[in-house]
């Protein structure tokens, strides 16, 4: 049984900020470098003994944030930069995990929460609304896969049972909640959720072991999420200057993994939203 770990690291417990923990020069960087690599090294020894017999890793975090000499002797990980979308992921795995993940972009409690970037305010497939999580979960249902565990904040977790209520998750920490930070610029949206409330790592790690575990043996029992096409992706860029209009993108096509290859130009001005936002999901 092969399986595929994403990771990320906003949603590990223990890192706080991604102005102090998420690039290389910052001063807690190998920290989380650390606590993301022992992490998913939890969820490693958590599949194989729920019975995986082959896991790929990708490290997932925009810079990187995988300790490779750190790395379980049983995973392999996808690492360096640059990678592209889809990241090997085909249907030659048995099903997906999500290691050290976040919420999407404007949740509220959401711990570091963005999508794809601090500056992105929403992606919206076929008006639903999905963060970096919703956009992989449906890579794996574009191939017939479950995504079986995710773990992360706590609003990370409700985001992936809103999807598929089956799938196995670990809340490492919770987010403080203080409402969504639509309308924000790109640093005001960095530094808006960085308060959260963590478990002890060595805690955590236990739990994803355990989870881990469960959800492999549970695989049957997960199933996948899938918008069907066609397709009509909608990027919202948050404005560049106070007072400023968002930026929109806009993308056809009949094919996810293709779609998501696809180049994205935003230009300015909110009304090129082609729905009424009330009608996303």
């Amino acid at each position: 049984m092969r399986i595929y770990i994403l990771t990320d690291q906003e949603g590990v417990c223990g890192v706080v900020s991604s102005v102090d923990y998420a690039s290389p020069g910052a001063p807690y960087y190998e920290q989380a470098r650390r606590l993301l690599t022992l992490e998913v090294n939890a969820a490693v020894e958590g599949a194989l003994e729920g019975g995986a017999t082959e896991i790929f890793v990708l490290d997932g975090h925009g810079h990187g944030s995988i300790d490779i000499e750190l790395l379980h002797p049983e995973a392999v990980c996808l690492t360096g930069r640059p990678v592209f979308f889809p990241f090997e992921f085909d249907a030659s795995f048995d099903a997906l995990m999500f290691v050290g993940q976040h919420a999407k972009a404007n949740t509220d409690g959401g711990s570091l929460s963005h999508t794809g970037n601090m500056a992105q305010d929403d992606l919206i497939l076929n008006k639903r609304s999905l963060g970096e999580l919703g956009w992989y979960v449906q890579l794996a249902g574009y191939h017939g896969k479950p995504t079986i565990l995710v773990t992360g904040d706590e609003a990370v977790c409700e985001e992936m049972h809103a999807l598929v209520p089956e799938t196995v998750t670990v809340a490492v920490k919770r987010g403080i909640k203080r409402g969504p930070a639509k309308g924000l610029l790109e640093d005001q949206n960095r530094k808006f959720n960085v308060a959260a409330v963590h478990l002890s790592p060595v805690k955590a790690r236990e739990l994803i072991r355990q989870a881990a575990a469960e959800a492999v043996r549970k695989i049957d029992q997960i199933p996948p999420f899938f918008i069907e096409p066609p397709y009509e992706l909608v990027s919202i860029l948050r404005p560049a200057d106070t007072g400023g209009d968002y930026r929109v993108a806009i993308n056809h096509g009949d094919d996810f993994v293709e779609l998501g290859k696809q180049a994205r130009h935003h230009i300015h001005g909110s009304a090129a939203i082609p729905f009424s936002l009330d009608e996303v999901i």
